[in-house]
């Protein structure tokens, strides 16, 4: 085990370093000039030139990349082009709002995908196994912001039971902190759900079918002992992959729901940044989703040893 998670972290280490080169590249060949953005409109070509020197934008691409690179190496992501302030820092002011959307939608969605699937795929055929398949196709198609923007007008606008838009630290208070997460979660977190549950009910289904599951409840095991205690644990490894793969889907999810919710997160960041052509912030902030979306993954390749004894590494 020791020897597999070595050669994970190392691999990592490999697709950062790629990403890396990848999206600075990208960003070196965008089309637009942050120091014409940073001039202004009645900025002269002279004004532009200044720009370009202070921020060293005429150096050659390996000279600019290999000062990136020996800057990231101690820790460094960078200073924002328009604010002056470290990249580090602007992340660290925006990761709260961020982690608060992202780990409520997780635990919620978790929490309601898998036993739908699991009563969907015991109760087959039936209307709500209809019902739960129906909403999967219906939430997994729905574009985040147009449920935003459902839920702002129903709940928000006509039935003022929930904010518009807005965050509320942690630390103001559990509630006003929980209520400015709820439509922001149920928004991002429905197409997870749906995600969720269509593999829940597919794995859960295949594992019912086998023989030791049929010689359980031929022994008069109760129903919900074989469920969790047999089926849901075998089925547990294709859940746990899609749960990592979700994960992309709340990265790039989080940065609409918090555009349309106007959260002060991470994603608020990087669309900013992206529109005026902040480089090292959108360097900075895909590198950091690069590495939770790795490790992530990395985790949920050490559960299924957890999940399924047969499984060891090597």
């Amino acid at each position: 085990m020791t020897a597999y998670i070595i050669r994970r972290l190392f691999s990592t280490l490999v697709v950062m370093a790629v990403v890396a080169f990848v999206v600075f590249s990208l960003l070196y060949l965008t089309p637009g000039d942050p120091a014409a953005i940073i001039a202004g409109d009645i900025a002269t070509s002279e004004d532009i030139q200044r720009i370009h020197q202070r921020l060293g934008l005429d150096d050659p691409f390996l000279v600019r990349f290999g000062r990136w690179v020996g800057a990231l190496a101690h820790g460094d992501l960078g200073t924002s082009i328009f604010t002056n302030l470290p990249v580090t820092q602007l992340i660290g002011q925006r990761v709260e709002p961020t982690l608060s959307l992202t780990l409520c939608t997780l635990v919620v969605a978790i929490a309601v995908a898998v036993p739908l699937g699991v009563v969907a795929a015991a109760k087959a055929g039936t209307w709500f196994d209809r019902a739960v398949m129906a909403f999967s196709v219906l939430g997994f198609s729905m574009p985040v912001f147009v449920l935003a923007y459902i839920l702002i007008l129903t709940l928000s606008v006509r039935l003022d039971w929930l904010p518009v838009q807005g965050y509320r630290s942690f630390h103001e208070g559990f509630w006003p902190w929980l209520r400015h997460l709820i439509l922001p979660s149920i928004a991002l977190g429905t197409v997870y759900v749906a995600l969720i549950a269509r593999m829940t009910r597919a794995s859960m289904l295949d594992v019912l079918a086998q023989d030791y599951v049929r010689t359980a409840q031929a022994k008069g095991l109760a129903p919900a002992r074989v469920l969790l205690g047999h089926a849901l644990k075998n089925a547990a490894v294709p859940i746990m992959t899609i749960i990592g793969i979700g994960v992309a889907l709340l990265i790039s999810g989080a940065i609409v729901t918090e555009t349309v919710f106007a959260l002060p997160g991470i994603g608020r960041l990087t669309v900013d940044a992206i529109l005026r052509r902040d480089y090292p912030i959108i360097q900075g902030v895909t590198l950091l989703f690069s590495a939770v979306y790795v490790l992530v993954n990395l985790a949920v390749d050490l559960s299924y040893a957890f999940f399924d004894p047969r499984i060891r590494y090597q």
